[in-house]
């Protein structure tokens, strides 16, 4: 990269969001670390920057159109015009179909898929000026169909379907979409699923790592690692893609 690009990571504040900043943060993109708490962003701003990287902490609702059009306002004038996106902030409210609420229903919706639509069309127009950019969108395993996840199996296939219309609304202008479904990742939200259910974590982990073919679970610079090729120079002719991230065989 003959300048440094700018990339949004939301959702960044811990699990699979701050694996993806800190490893974009290492391929030498200035970042931007979302999520709705500023300061809980700031721990993953000062570690990037200790590691000699740039990055910003910014506050933000990715479901609100106004405070995601204040974030990248404030983005592309303290950091840089961002070029790449991962669309990353998520959150669960599981329940069986017969107990789970229009809230619940609602709150995963818009998060994931709302979410992501008003991340991509904030910074789209960015990319398409520069005449490059890389959106990744992180989907879910979830996405084939999980028990108890109706609202969060939707919205990340969902998911799915946005990164290949994106793929080809965008191409021609340079533009790459791509999603990643990621397996089981230890994460603090894989924690909490754990803690509802009455579990310990590290049970729940060999439970789900006996399932998995390479016989363990993921964990963020998993995911990270997957981003980082999608966001580099040489995947421009990968796009619309769903790539699954699980260590085993999935559709």
């Amino acid at each position: 990269m003959t300048t440094t690009r700018t990339a949004v990571v939301t959702g960044a504040a811990r699990g699979i969001g701050a694996g993806v900043a800190k490893r974009l943060a290492a391929d030498g993109f200035a970042v931007a670390v979302i999520d709705l708490d500023q300061a809980a962003c700031k721990p993953v701003v000062e570690e990037i920057e200790a590691a000699g990287g740039r990055a910003l902490a910014v506050g933000a609702d990715v479901s609100d159109e106004q405070s995601v059009q204040a974030a990248v306002d404030r983005i592309a004038s303290e950091l840089g015009e961002p070029t790449v996106l991962v669309n990353n902030a998520g959150i669960i409210r599981d329940n069986l179909l017969f107990k789970m609420t229009p809230a619940d229903w609602d709150a995963v919706m818009n998060v994931h898929l709302r979410g992501s639509f008003l991340m991509s069309r904030a910074v789209q127009g960015y990319m398409t000026k520069a005449g490059w950019g890389r959106i990744v969108n992180l989907s879910s395993t979830s996405a084939l169909g999980n028990k108890g996840q109706a609202n969060y199996a939707a919205a990340k296939s969902g998911i799915q379907g946005f990164t290949k219309t994106l793929a080809l609304e965008l191409g021609k202008f340079g533009v790459t979409a791509n999603a990643i479904a990621p397996g089981f990742i230890e994460t603090e939200m894989t924690a909490e699923t754990a803690r509802r259910i009455g579990m310990g974590f590290e049970e729940f982990k060999a439970g789900a790592a006996a399932q998995i073919p390479v016989a363990r679970t993921g964990k963020p610079e998993d995911i990270a690692h997957a981003v980082s090729f999608f966001a580099s120079e040489g995947a421009g002719f990968v796009s619309g893609q769903v790539l699954y991230v699980a260590g085993g065989p999935k559709a």
